[in-house]
């Protein structure tokens, strides 16, 4: 893992984007916590898993990246289309694009922490 931070989060999107899930614990940390529960790293791995069982075509895009100590702050974008659900709303395989807004905490070179809040109103409108 890289010592730069920005880096460290661009090698941790590829993982995700080549859907590396034997690789996530080289950028995610054993006992990563997402939005104030402690999922740990089995349980990350099943929530990435199960959005690209949802979402078979996605991909996530930086749009903007921001670093300050441990912290990296991310706008990720998608343009893809959910098989079925997504967030509650019916997609059916139409086209959906959204922004995510989230915050890392890094620790040893690794994921700990994650707030993330998804543009669900956006996906509504298109809707």
């Amino acid at each position: 893992m890289t010592d730069d931070l920005a880096g460290a989060y661009r090698a941790y999107i590829d993982c995700l984007n080549r859907r590396d899930w034997a690789g996530l614990g080289e950028h995610v940390a054993a006992e990563v916590e997402h939005n104030g529960r402690r999922f740990g790293l089995s349980g990350y791995r099943g929530m990435l898993e199960a959005d690209v069982q949802a979402i078979p075509d996605l991909r996530f895009n930086i749009d903007m990246l921001m670093t300050d100590g441990p912290m990296v702050a991310a706008r990720l974008l998608f343009d893809c289309h959910p098989v079925a659900e997504l967030f509650g709303l019916a997609v059916d395989g139409r086209r959906v694009r959204f922004a995510e807004n989230v915050f890392y905490e890094f620790r040893e070179g690794r994921i700990a922490r994650v707030w993330s809040v998804i543009d669900k109103a956006a996906i509504a409108e298109q809707l």
